[in-house]
Parts: structure tokens; sequence; C-alpha cells
């Protein structure tokens, strides 16, 4: 039988939410210049592949959270923006992430982090999540793939969300690099597939790790 690995209801969550490729790439979906590190030659792929059905699934999940969990890159792309929008279509979201607490991940432990409400978390990571889940209900972790690697390294989250985009990019940063921690992951609710052809995939972890046998 499955058991859920994820916190008892009386805690919070951390959950992943990415956007990858097809063929499981999720480097640099934003802007052509947010990530093109090794010679990426498609940052900015998801900018370049609109489509209706996404924005109000995201829209939905944003408005759950009450604190982010941000790699260091991704921060800095937030803090850059966000505080500047909380006006127009997307002021709701501005402002929602202007007011939550931001933790970030980053082992300097003397870098400035001025985007009001922000945090600096890497001493005890298992540790300093644990708070996390005692504290809120909903802690996010958008983008922030070498940050997301080390979480599913070490298990150290509830929920993966993944918007996979009908695209191959070959080469590029993957959702899952060689050091994710073995695990089956449990599909929470039905794929949602929108008219572009984007799916998004809601996965719960579990304490099952994969088992082999022979056909």
């Amino acid at each position: 039988m499955s058991t859920d690995a994820s916190t008892s209801p009386a805690s919070g969550r951390i959950l992943i939410d990415l956007f990858t490729s097809l063929d499981g790439v999720a480097q640099g979906p934003g802007g052509t210049d947010e990530d093109t590190s090794g010679g990426f030659r498609f940052s900015g792929w998801q900018a370049g592949y609109p489509t209706e059905g996404v924005g109000s699934e995201i829209d939905k999940g944003m408005r759950q959270l009450d604190a982010l969990l941000l790699g260091r890159r991704t921060y800095d792309i937030f803090a850059g923006y966000w505080p500047h929008h909380t006006d127009g279509p997307e002021g709701g979201i501005g402002q929602l992430f202007n007011r939550v607490p931001k933790y970030v991940a980053s082992r300097d432990a003397d870098i400035a982090l001025d985007w009001e409400g922000s945090t600096r978390v890497g001493g005890d990571l298992a540790a300093e999540i644990a708070q996390m889940r005692a504290s809120h209900r909903e802690v996010h972790v958008i983008g922030s793939l070498d940050f997301v690697h080390t979480l599913l390294a070490e298990g150290l989250f509830d929920e993966l969300n993944l918007w996979v985009y009908p695209l191959l990019l070959g080469a590029g940063k993957k959702v899952f690099d060689d050091n994710a921690l073995p695990a089956v992951l449990r599909l929470l609710h039905p794929p949602i597939t929108d008219e572009g052809g984007v799916t998004l995939l809601r996965y719960g972890r579990t304490d099952r790790t994969p088992e082999v046998g022979t056909f």
C-alpha cells in the first residue's frame, strides 16, 4: 500500500512549481537572458510558447501560498521585477509576493537581501524547512532549478507540480539530475491539459522507493 510521505494536515507543505519541456528541460523558461549558462540556446522558451490555459492554473496555485522559498538566481529576478509590478493584471501576484515571507537559499552568509521580508536559509536546510512547515501552510518553490535539485536529492518537498510543454529542447538543465533521491511519486489529481497542449501534473512524495523485478 502506498504511503504518503507528505506532512500531516496540521503541518505546512513544501511545493515545487516548475515549467518543463517534454524532454525534461527546465532551464531559463521565462526570458531570453534568464539562464544561458552552458551555452543554452533556448532561454525564454516558455515565453515563446504563449498559451491561454496555463495562467489560470498558475494564478489559482499562487493564491494559496503564504511563503516563497527561492534559489538565489530566481530571487534576484523576482526582487528586480515584482516590487515594481503591483498594479494592472499582474498586481495581485505582485502584492502577494511583496507581502509574504521570502526564504532565499544561499551558501553566502553575507548576501544582501533588500526585498522586504527576505531571509537567508541554507545553514541547516532540513531544520529550516521543518521550521517553515511549522510556520506556514504552503511554501512554494518557483523555478530555482539548481536549488530544486538539492530538494529532490534530500527529499525535502511534499508536492511537485510540473507544467509540461509539448516542446523538445535537447540539451539544457533537466528537472531531475543524477542525484535525485529514488522515490515513487503519487499522482494527486488528474492531469489538466489546455488548448496549447500544456499539461499540468501534480505529484505527491511518498516514502516508497522503486522496486525491481523481472517480467
